[in-house]
């Protein structure tokens, strides 16, 4: 395996973050800002450095490389595979009506099963239902193929997200990056770094992704009543203040950021599907819990590997982001600690993590987690 990483920040020209070499047919992912994204000559400008490069690109909250965070930026980073192989496949929840099982399953479906390993997706984080979208990726493979990546990202604005291969990044995008390989070895983990407090209360109403009523209250009011003062910085501040739910049919509980308020009908819309009768209880965090919740992840999927990673994907929570502030480089860093600072590192912090549960392995959709997904030839 060889890479190199490269930088573009705002206004100012490409620059190598490791020593540049030529690479054959790379895989060149690229993670940046939307308005950076949106520029026209993006693409071209990243056909012209890696000319037969297979360019995958995914807006994001922020970028994350070998050695830092960087936000306003575009990151590169490009991989040439020696003893593997890779595929890549779109699709488009815009052309299949917004739905987003049918979406993540025909884009799985896409790759021929013979010798499949992992597949890698960036999935558009404006239109997708998360829950629906990794229930049809899982269904493709009957749950036999492990899955991981994110939702594109917009920083905390949450307006446009963008994703494409092998032209200008568009909205609705879906890319899955298949791998195949005898001595292909994958290994991933998540962890959160949040706590449950407060009241426990039962899932009353509520529709897909929309949460309308909790112990037969609006859930909109009770929430607010539960920030107090910060209520008035909705729906920004309810990244703060994730739900913990635990559905009836679930082994494990799982993280639900809030991405919007519906005043009219005094709910919430959440990043994933809410089922009814499931119980729910606000959560929190700290700058110290994160990183602890980060170095624990990387342990995690190191534990049990035959050989050294070469290349680790991180994919972190914009909720996570915001809760850093400053500091956010310190989960990065509790990573690197942990798997050696010879390893490339390429990520993005998200919209929604794409992963399983620790030793399962049908993929969900998770918020406010640091997905590692450590890869070796």
């Amino acid at each position: 395996m060889k890479t190199v990483q490269l930088v573009k920040h705002k206004n100012k020209n490409w620059e190598y973050v490791v020593e540049k070499q030529d690479l054959i047919e790379p895989l060149v992912l690229v993670f940046g800002n939307r308005f950076m994204l949106e520029e026209k000559t993006v693409y071209q400008d990243l056909r012209q450095i890696f000319p037969d490069g297979h360019i995958v690109f995914a807006s994001s909250c922020a970028e994350i490389s070998s050695n830092t965070v960087n936000q306003n930026s575009i990151t590169v980073t490009a991989i040439q595979f020696e003893k593997s192989k890779f595929l890549i496949k779109t699709s488009n929840v815009l052309n299949k009506d917004l739905d987003s099982f049918k979406t993540g399953n025909e884009l799985i479906k896409q790759f021929p099963e013979e010798g499949l390993k992992y597949a890698f997706v960036v999935s558009e984080g404006s239109f997708i239902n998360g829950s629906q979208l990794t229930k049809g990726m899982s269904a493709a493979t009957n749950d036999n193929l492990l899955i991981t990546g994110g939702l594109c990202g917009d920083d905390a604005r949450f307006e446009k997200t963008l994703a494409s291969y092998n032209e200008n990044p568009k909205e609705g995008e879906l890319v899955a990056i298949g791998f195949y390989g005898d001595t292909l070895e994958i290994s991933f983990s998540i962890h959160g770094g949040w706590t449950p407090f407060g009241p426990e209360r039962i899932v009353t109403k509520s529709s897909g992704n929309v949460l309308y009523e909790l112990d037969d209250q609006p859930a909109l009011d009770l929430y607010k009543t539960y920030l107090g003062d910060k209520a008035r910085d909705l729906p920004g501040a309810a990244l703060l203040y994730p739900l913990n739910v635990k559905s009836e049919d679930e082994d494990q509980s799982i993280v639900r950021s809030i991405l919007n308020i519906n005043e009219a009908e005094n709910a919430v819309i959440l990043a994933g599907d809410i089922k009814e009768n499931s119980k729910v209880q606000l959560m929190m965090t700290n700058v110290d819990h994160i990183a602890n919740a980060s170095e624990r992840a990387a342990t995690q999927a190191l534990t049990h590997r035959k050989n050294k990673p070469e290349l680790a994907i991180l994919v972190s929570c914009i909720g996570r982001k915001i809760v850093l502030d400053q500091r956010v480089e310190e989960e990065i860093e509790e990573v690197i600690e942990v798997i050696g600072t010879d390893k490339v590192i390429s990520g993005f912090y998200s919209y929604g993590e794409i992963a399983p549960f620790h030793g399962e392995v049908a993929c969900q959709l998770h918020n406010q987690t640091m997905t590692i997904t450590l890869i070796s030839e």
